[in-house]
């Protein structure tokens, strides 16, 4: 990606607040983006287990998705989420957690985003999102 797209996706992090709670960074590498999410002990839901709560693993999957759409439509401003589905298939262990939005469909005014989440093996997901989000325009 371009020194536009780093840019735009650094703008994007240290524009949303929930972002820098959750301690999220991403990698540019190529044309590809990665989210990563560095365990921290207050993003704990299931102290047995230990594992993630399930409202993190959620956020994490739609602040990738919103990384994703700001670093490849060029917005300066924050899109906005219209619906998500959010599948849960694994328990997101006490460990980092990283993230791949594929952008479907990107129309005029709407994207259709599928985020995968995975935290040892990219083939192994824990959590995939699903999701139609608004462009902004500037």
């Amino acid at each position: 990606m371009s020194e536009a797209a780093a840019q735009q996706l650094e703008a994007f992090l240290q524009r949303v607040p929930y972002v820098r709670f959750l301690g999220m960074r991403a990698e540019l590498a190529g044309d590809e983006m990665t989210a990563i999410l560095p365990f921290a002990q207050p993003l704990v839901g299931n102290t047995n287990i230990p594992a993630l709560h399930g409202g993190v693993i959620g956020a994490f999957l739609e602040m990738t998705a919103l990384a994703q759409l700001s670093v490849t439509q060029g917005s300066s401003k924050v899109h906005k989420t219209i619906d998500v589905t959010i599948e849960y298939l694994r328990p997101g262990r006490a460990m980092t957690t990283y993230a791949r939005a594929e952008l479907r469909k990107v129309g005029r005014r709407i994207a259709n985003v599928h985020v995968e989440a995975w935290q040892e093996a990219r083939s192994q997901p824990i959590a995939a999102l699903r999701g139609h989000f608004l462009l902004a325009r500037d």
